[in-house]
This record gives structure tokens, sequence and C-alpha cells, in this order.
């Protein structure tokens, strides 16, 4: 048997756009997964957005980088269903999915609830999974909110990360009802990043 040497892996991206976020870049067929996480329509009373960029080390917004997002609902409880196809036939996936290329800051924005508390040792959270081009690995990492003092100072998993780089996973409250969360990938203010 010939033995072959290892070649480069193949990195993530930037080929996602038609297959993953397709209805978002014209592309002419639905997405499994967009930015809406909730239907706004049931859940008006309690939508929140959490906006942001991915910026690479230089500060520069990054195009053509894919994010994910995963959470409970309101009372704490991740989804059990399987994603509903078309979208949005479920009040609440707690699933989505954006591109950062179809604004002109390179922004995305996600509506959806505030999570609840999944265990007495967790704060309110959002599960964020990135994929770039030139990256080999999909990059994970959890969003906080900055409204959320105390709870996020009993976060088992935040407090494990040094203080200093805390600040790194917790959105900031712009307004009433908005957040913005942007994720440096390198730099003084790189967001922690955790190896699953």
């Amino acid at each position: 048997m010939t033995t072959l040497p290892i070649t480069p892996s193949q990195t993530v991206g930037p080929f996602f756009a038609y297959g993953l976020t397709a209805h978002q870049y014209g592309y002419d067929f639905n997405s499994l997964a967009e930015g809406e996480l909730v239907d706004p329509i049931a859940h008006s009373a309690e939508l929140i957005y959490v906006s942001g960029q991915i910026l690479d080390g230089h500060g520069q917004p990054i195009s053509d980088a894919m994010i994910e997002c995963w959470q409970a609902d309101t009372q704490g409880q991740y989804s059990s269903e399987p994603i509903a196809y078309p979208p949005h036939q479920a009040s609440f996936t707690g699933f989505g999915r954006l591109g950062t290329g179809t604004t002109r800051t390179n922004q995305f924005t996600f509506t959806t609830v505030k999570p609840g508390s999944t265990a007495t040792d967790s704060a309110p959270h959002i599960n964020i999974i990135l994929f770039l081009r030139g990256s080999l690995r999909t990059l994970y990492t959890r969003l906080y909110f900055s409204d959320e003092p105390e709870a996020n100072n009993q976060d088992a998993l935040l407090c494990s990360v040094d203080a200093e780089r805390r600040h790194t996973l917790i959105a900031r409250k712009s307004r009433e009802g908005h957040y913005q969360f942007d994720i440096h990938l390198q730099g003084s203010d790189e967001t922690v990043f955790f190896d699953l």
C-alpha cells in the first residue's frame, strides 16, 4: 500500500453562502436558518436584538464570515424539536445563522428573546459558532449580557476565564432590547474562544 504525505487541511469558507445562507444572499431558495430565532409576532413583547461585527487583527470587519447562535428560551430550556422547514413555522427555534456580507458595515443582527438561566451556576447566555475563511477550525464562544452582573458573577464558565478577559464575552446593552457584541479575532481585545 502506498503511503501519501499529509496535505494541508481545507479552510472553513468562504463557500457557505450558497448552501447555508442562501436566502440572505439573494439565491432563489430558502435557508434552513436565518437571523430570527423566534416568531417576532408571537414574541413581540420579549424581543431583543443582538448586533455586531467580526473584526480581524487590524480591527476591520470581515465580510465573508458566517456566524451561528444557539440558545435556550426565556425559561432556560433548549428546543428539543428539529428546526422547522420552511423557517418560522416554530415560534422559537433557538438557532440562527447569518453571513456578514450583506450590509454596508458587514454587521450581523439576530432577533431573539433573552435566554433564561439553564442551571443555577449559569448566567443567561447565547452560544456562538464562527466559520471563517482562513480558519482551519470553527470557533466557539459565548455571549453574556452586560445587564446581568450578578448572574455573570456566579456563572461557572465565565468565572473560569481570566478576569481581565471576561469583558470580551459580554454584550453591551446599547438601548432597551438592543445589545452590541463585536467579536475580535486578534489583538488586545481578542475574544475568548473555547476548545470543544
